[in-house]
């Protein structure tokens, strides 16, 4: 028989992110069926209270509130006295030192004191969205620059914020920056990436991920990566941290090409975007996705645009064909039997066959996908997405179907990013009828779920055994600890088929849900995934 423990550590705060991986850690312990883990804040209460579980008891300076931390845990009563100490384990650690560090007797209670007397020229803020407009203004008083990884930050609060950074001249990345990379450290969600040439700036993190993780498979490194936050575009933000990362990507010396990521932009902010990066001395190419009719390219474009201004080869992107047989729309499209199945066999750098002309999702520049009549669900793909850039893409290129961007605010309140906890896309993979067609991203990383293939392999199987295909956009580079082929070659074995290029998983689910596909642009026409030059670097 279940039985529930609620308690309250008072006092006692911690990061959301760390939070969200002790709930998961807790929810998989031994006897544990219900976990939450986190601020006892109004909402986390009520979750809380949903899931069935007492109110805590007060604390001795009265009711829970945000500064307390929430331990609620149901499960089997002989187990949970072992759970709790588990838990109590994994909560101090997070509070001990650094190995050869020193407990601080006094930590500063602002950020501006944590600051003073220190080299320190970045702050990052995670907390609730309510709370970051303060922290993220007291790092700018600061002379610091700030990444913002929290969401739900209200625009007005983004606007005042990036106005007062523009006037201390330092920059704000975010709210709901999920990645960057200053100077090869990674911060948030990060890529292991090799140093190199190319600066990156994204009103987008996933995006960032997928274009510096194919140029690292193309063996091309970055020099940073700026996140400015996906609302950066908008009317509203009007471009203003994204001015001002292209200004201090074209002053690094260390930056030879730099790529602007975001997806669709209000046209007006294009445009004065576009008049900026026309003044700046290095060159730029732009993946600001969009309608394909309206000259837009997608980030695996953008990323072979790159390349080609680097003078570096395109290479084949790797890619694990589905091990069993899902009829394509097109008789004269290659069959993904596990062998003699007539794609041409190219080793790719992961060891796995590599997508190589003619394979499917090819899309080469200029063709457009096999359309007409195919597998049921013809309607288009089911996507199933963690990363609102990733999901956007790939809508823009079936053309159809029914998207859903899992990391989207609406469902990370109170919730550990989808990147971590799977729980919402395992359940959406479990709701695709039969004869249809899934399509997924796994973002690999730090931060990033440790080992997604462990819990979204068994979910792929149990899909594939009841006449669903499934297509993974693998987003990873072959130095996360995840490990980029080792997660393929389990997600392939569970029977989906598994693309590094997220556009290419796109082009190919549709394909097989016998919906058109938008025609690839031309990188080296006059579309945005042509580098733009001016007076170019010497």
């Amino acid at each position: 028989m279940s039985t529930d423990v609620v308690r309250i550590r008072t006092g006692v705060y911690h990061d959301s992110v760390s939070l969200m991986r002790v709930s998961r850690a807790a929810a998989d312990l031994p006897g544990v069926e219900v976990a939450v883990v986190a601020m006892a804040t109004g909402l986390n209460l009520g979750i809380a209270a949903d899931l069935g579980f007492a109110p805590p008891p007060p604390g001795p300076s009265g009711p829970a509130g945000p500064g307390d931390l929430l331990i609620a845990l149901r499960g089997e009563a002989d187990a949970l006295e072992g759970a709790v100490a588990a838990l109590d384990g994994l909560l101090d650690g997070l509070s001990a030192p650094a190995a050869g560090g020193a407990a601080v007797e006094h930590p500063p209670r602002t950020v501006r004191a944590a600051a003073r007397g220190r080299a320190a020229t970045l702050a990052l803020v995670s907390v609730p969205g309510p709370h970051a407009f303060a922290e993220a203004l007291d790092a700018i008083e600061a002379g610091l620059s700030v990444m913002i990884f929290s969401d739900n930050v209200p625009v007005g609060q983004e606007v005042l914020l990036k106005r007062r950074a523009a006037e201390r001249g330092v920059l704000v990345m975010g709210p709901d920056c999920g990645t960057a990379v200053i100077g090869g450290a990674g911060l948030g969600f990060a890529n292991v990436l090799r140093p190199g040439p190319v600066g990156v700036v994204a009103a987008s993190g996933t995006g960032a991920q997928q274009v510096t993780c194919l140029l690292d498979i193309a063996g091309v490194g970055v020099s940073h990566v700026l996140g400015v936050g996906g609302r950066d575009l908008s009317a509203e933000v009007g471009a203003l941290s994204t001015l001002r990362a292209l200004e201090a990507l074209d002053a690094d010396p260390a930056t030879e090409l730099i790529v602007l990521i975001s997806k669709p932009p209000a046209p007006e902010v294009a445009r004065v975007v576009g008049e900026a990066v026309a003044g700046l001395r290095t060159p730029v190419v732009n993946a600001l996705l969009g309608p394909v009719e309206a000259g837009r390219a997608d980030l695996t474009s953008a990323a072979e645009a790159a390349l080609r201004a680097l003078g570096v080869p395109v290479p084949d992107w790797p890619y694990w064909p589905a091990p069993f047989p899902f009829r394509p729309v097109d008789p004269s499209f290659p069959s993904e039997g596990p062998s003699g199945d007539g794609a041409p066999e190219i080793a790719g750098p992961s060891g796995g066959r590599a997508e190589g002309a003619g394979g499917p999702g090819d899309g080469a520049p200029g063709t457009a996908g096999p359309s007409g009549g195919g597998a049921e669900g013809a309607g288009g793909p089911r996507g199933i997405y963690s990363g609102g850039t990733l999901c956007v893409e790939a809508r823009l290129i079936a053309g159809s179907g029914e998207f859903t961007d899992f990391g989207d605010d609406a469902y990370t309140v109170g919730r550990a990013h989808p990147m971590i906890d799977p729980a919402l896309r395992l359940e959406a993979l479990a709701a695709v009828p039969a004869g249809g067609v899934a399509l997924l991203d796994v973002v690999l990383g730090h931060g990033a779920d440790p080992d997604p293939s462990a819990r979204l392999a068994p979910a792929i199987a149990g899909a594939v055994a009841r006449g669903v295909a499934v297509v993974v956009a693998l987003v990873g580079s072959e130095g996360d600890p995840q490990g980029l082929n080792a997660q393929a070659e389990a997600l392939n074995a569970a029977g989906a088929a598994v693309f590094t290029s997220n556009a290419r998983a796109a082009r190919h689910a549709a394909e097989l849900a016998g919906a058109a596909t938008a025609t690839d642009t031309d990188t080296d026409s006059t579309g945005t995934a042509a580098v733009t030059r001016s007076g170019g670097r010497p």
